[in-house]
């Protein structure tokens, strides 16, 4: 592949735009998250942010999960208006 610029340490623009962001992860979150990561048998970090992303999304847009979270929002709304307003 040629690139435009032969420069060295110079970035070329290859024609695809990434979207970057940081994530900051606490103590507690970095241990969840790598322990996660020993599930998905993945060791970068980065692949496994994508994987969860994928299986988080999967999640939410399954049809037996929103019947779920139905649920669990019904009785949030119930308990809320007959005064149980924290459930431990």
């Amino acid at each position: 592949m040629v690139l435009e610029n032969d420069a060295p340490f110079v970035k070329q623009n290859l024609g695809d735009a990434l979207d970057t962001f940081t994530v900051r992860l606490n103590a507690d979150e970095r241990r969840r998250f790598d322990e996660d990561k020993k599930i998905l048998e993945q060791k970068k970090d980065s692949t496994a942010i994508k994987q969860l992303a994928l299986i988080g999304s999967i999640v939410l847009h399954d049809d037996l999960m929103r019947q779920v979270l139905g649920v669990v929002f019904e009785n949030k709304r119930k308990n809320s208006r007959i005064g149980i307003v924290d459930f431990e």
